[in-house]
């Protein structure tokens, strides 16, 4: 598994995660989702995502760095 599938399933569950606090807990879990929101948003853009940049200093691959088919 590369690092963009993996931010794509973290930033899913953080909202799912903070959503589901929201309804149960508090309102102020809606801040986890819009924050997670707006990187995504900004990554989009910039190229730039602070949890790629700690997986790839966990040795998890790129996204392009993987040695079975691509469909790219």
């Amino acid at each position: 598994m590369n690092s963009e599938r993996i931010v794509r399933i973290m930033a899913g569950s953080f909202i799912l995660l903070s959503l589901l606090l929201a309804v149960y807990h508090s309102h102020y879990w809606l801040w986890l989702t819009a924050f997670v929101g707006l990187n995504l948003f900004q990554s989009g853009f910039t190229q730039f995502c602070p949890a790629e940049l700690i997986l790839w200093k966990l040795g998890v691959k790129k996204a392009g760095d993987s040695a079975g088919c691509s469909m790219r």
